[in-house]
C-alpha cells in the first residue's frame, strides 16, 4: 500500500512536466505558447505592441541554445479548420537575459488551430514543426 501512495505522489508531481511545450533539435530548444490576448495585463499589450481583444490570440516563441538565450528568425503561420490560412508576422522582444518572439492572430469563435512555426536558429539550421490548440473568444 506504501508503495501505491509514492508511485500516485511521484505521478502526480511529475504531471507539470508534461505540460511543457517545447521541441528540441540537439542542443537547440523551442519553447512554444499560444493564448488569447485578453489574458494579458494592459500594460503588458500596450508594452509589446500587442492588442487586448476577445478574438485576438498571441503566439510566443523563445528559443534557447545550450539553455541560453539565442536569437533566431521565426516565421509561421496558423490555419482553422476550413483551411483559412494567416500569415504569422512575428517581432522580436529583448529583455535582460531573454528573446522571445510574439505574434498576434484572429479567431472568430471556438475553434481549433493549427499552427506551423519555421525557426532558423543563428548557426543558419532551419527547423519547422505543427501544434495544434483550441480557442475560446472572451464573453
Amino acid at each position: 500500500m506504501r508503495r501505491l501512495v509514492v508511485l500516485l505522489m511521484a505521478l502526480c508531481l511529475s504531471l507539470p512536466a508534461f505540460a511543457e511545450r517545447k521541441k528540441t533539435y540537439g542542443d537547440l530548444d523551442i519553447h512554444y505558447n499560444a493564448f488569447n490576448s485578453g489574458f494579458l495585463q494592459p500594460d503588458i499589450a500596450a508594452a509589446n505592441g500587442l492588442v487586448r481583444s476577445k478574438t485576438q490570440g498571441v503566439v510566443n516563441i523563445a528559443v534557447l541554445k545550450a539553455g541560453k538565450a539565442s536569437a533566431a528568425n521565426v516565421t509561421g503561420s496558423v490555419k482553422d479548420l476550413l483551411g483559412k490560412n494567416y500569415a504569422l508576422s512575428f517581432k522580436k522582444v529583448s529583455e535582460p537575459g531573454a528573446i522571445y518572439y510574439l505574434a498576434q492572430f484572429p479567431f472568430e469563435q471556438r475553434e481549433v488551430l493549427r499552427f506551423t512555426i519555421n525557426v532558423t536558429a543563428g548557426d543558419g539550421k532551419a527547423h519547422s514543426f505543427d501544434f495544434n490548440q483550441e480557442f475560446f473568444p472572451d464573453e
